[in-house]
């Protein structure tokens, strides 16, 4: 087993938008960053697209939908690095029209939806939590959205909807799972960012998407556990 002493970070879904940019910044900090996507040829591309820059990072394909590749991705940590210190769950999916009623959107659409922004983000954190505890510390970062708020909870995209608001849920309960552990859980929103998934006409950048994931992603040791962010300031669930 190898081992080193710089923190090692792994961000999920980081072949291009917000985890791509959160890549960046965190190799920019110092910390030794796995890039994982599903695609192996896009994630391949965006890290060598990285180290032309002179950021270091490595890669592992990720398909959070399986176990088997997630328990892949455990033992690869284990094998290179022997330890983990970041984890940025940030693959996510969103299917459906916006003005589709949750009346009307169909049953399978919540079940994909879910299997990807949900159970995705659990298996992970499931399989990875084991090596932050290991050592007796840990970040984890769930990138969620206003739109799971139950706060302000309307109707439109309702599988994307359903799965940020569990996915709220599971980092409450990963925080008080690993509250003794000196591991910080917590999720954010980012806002609107110009990507894939916000569109070209989005009101923020992906660095500005990317800046509150990186803030959460190196907390200090006091820092906050099982709250729900934005700008760096609390929101409401």
């Amino acid at each position: 087993m190898a081992k080193t002493e710089k923190r090692v970070a792994v961000v999920t879904g980081a072949n291009k938008g917000i985890g791509f940019e959160v890549a960046r910044q965190l190799a920019r900090r110092g910390l030794r960053v796995v890039l994982t996507s599903r695609d192996e040829a896009r994630g391949k591309k965006a890290a060598k697209g990285l180290q032309q820059q002179g950021i270091e990072v490595d890669y592992c394909r990720l398909d959070v939908t399986r176990r088997v590749s997630v328990t892949a991705l455990a033992r690869y940590l284990e094998r290179k690095y022997g330890r983990l210190d970041v984890l940025v769950n940030n693959a996510g999916i969103l299917l459906g029209k916006y003005e589709t009623s949750v009346l009307d959107e169909k049953e399978s659409l919540f079940r994909e939806t879910l299997e990807t922004n949900f159970y995705g983000a659990l298996r992970v954190s499931q399989a990875l939590v084991p090596l932050m505890k290991r050592q007796g510390y840990g970040r984890i970062v769930n990138l969620s959205s206003g739109l799971g708020q139950l706060d302000h909870m309307g109707d439109g995209v309702s599988a994307y909807r359903v799965s940020k608001t569990a996915l709220n849920a599971l980092t409450r309960m990963l925080a008080g799972a690993t509250a003794d552990d000196k591991i910080l859980v917590n999720s954010m929103c980012p806002g609107w960012v110009q990507t894939d998934m916000g569109g070209p006409t989005a009101s923020r950048s992906v660095e500005k998407g990317a800046e509150t994931v990186v803030w959460l992603a190196t907390l200090p040791d006091k820092g906050p556990t099982g709250g729900f962010f934005r700008d760096k300031k609390r929101i409401p669930w």
